[in-house]
């Protein structure tokens, strides 16, 4: 049998809007916020729930979504004061589009999987009043993954390529135009065709089924790891890693790559 579901916590939800109702009356600081002035801790409290689920740390995944609903109820509550929407608005939005984007659950269509599900979400979406099938995907996303939706969208309406092969024909093409402009005077067009390089790559990520922004932020946190072990074996030793050379770091560094390389004792 399939495990009942707890509860909905309707005495801890009306608790929480009193509370954040309360702070916005009483503390000074978040008496003087506005919706803009709130925007970089929402990127930032929603890059640590991503964080969170990378480490698949549930305690701080629990304490985080926390940190996302006080932002949601703070800009639901700014706007209820300022007369423009309220906190129950917001959930009638998001119940009607629920329920409208999901006819198979709520109505009576019928689907063979998920990838008819998701042709379904973005043909409704259009429906609504959308004039590109590029819309809805915002600017301010990380712009690989942006880069990532965006081919994702065209893909749906078969602008696509259709072999693997040529688009990392593709790949090596914008390599070679931008080979073509390292000498060149204009850093603008250098700018470009490293862009168009980036994109195509991210085009190769989707048809091998990378997610490039994952992909990075793995390399980028391995590379972090490596040099932090450097930085660590050059304390012990009393040595300082501003006087160092990168002949002195590379022995580091490959020592840290042969850890990891060498295979595990069973």
């Amino acid at each position: 049998m399939p495990k009942r579901p707890p509860p909905i916590p309707r005495k801890e939800f009306e608790e929480f809007v009193r509370i954040v109702r309360r702070l916005r009356r009483e503390c000074p600081w978040d008496r003087e916020q506005t919706h803009q002035s709130l925007r970089p801790s929402l990127i930032e409290e929603t890059y640590e729930v991503i964080e969170a689920l990378d480490e698949r740390d549930i305690d701080e995944l629990r304490k985080e979504l926390g940190d996302i609903l006080l932002h949601i109820g703070m800009h639901a509550t700014i706007a209820e004061e300022d007369g423009e929407f309220s906190l129950r608005d917001v959930f009638r939005e998001i119940n009607a589009k629920l329920i409208r984007r999901h006819p198979h659950v709520f109505g009576a269509k019928k689907v063979r999987g998920p990838s008819e599900v998701k042709r379904n979400w973005e043909k409704i979406k259009m429906d609504e009043g959308r004039v590109s099938v590029l819309q809805g995907v915002p600017r301010g996303m990380p712009a690989l993954q942006r880069a990532q939706r965006i081919q994702e969208r065209a893909s749906k309406v078969g602008f696509d390529w259709k072999r693997r092969v040529d688009v990392w024909k593709k790949v090596q093409e914008e390599m070679e135009e931008l080979r073509e402009t390292l000498h060149a005077r204009s850093a603008r067009r250098r700018e470009e065709e490293f862009g168009d390089f980036l994109f195509a790559l991210v085009n190769y990520a989707r048809f091998i089924g990378i997610n490039p922004e994952q992909a990075l932020r793995g390399t980028t946190e391995k590379f972090t790891r490596r040099f932090q072990y450097i930085e660590r074996a050059m304390r012990a030793r009393g040595e300082d890693i501003h006087n160092s050379t990168l002949e002195r770091m590379d022995v580091f560094w490959n020592e840290v790559k042969a850890r990891k390389k060498r295979p595990k004792r069973r």
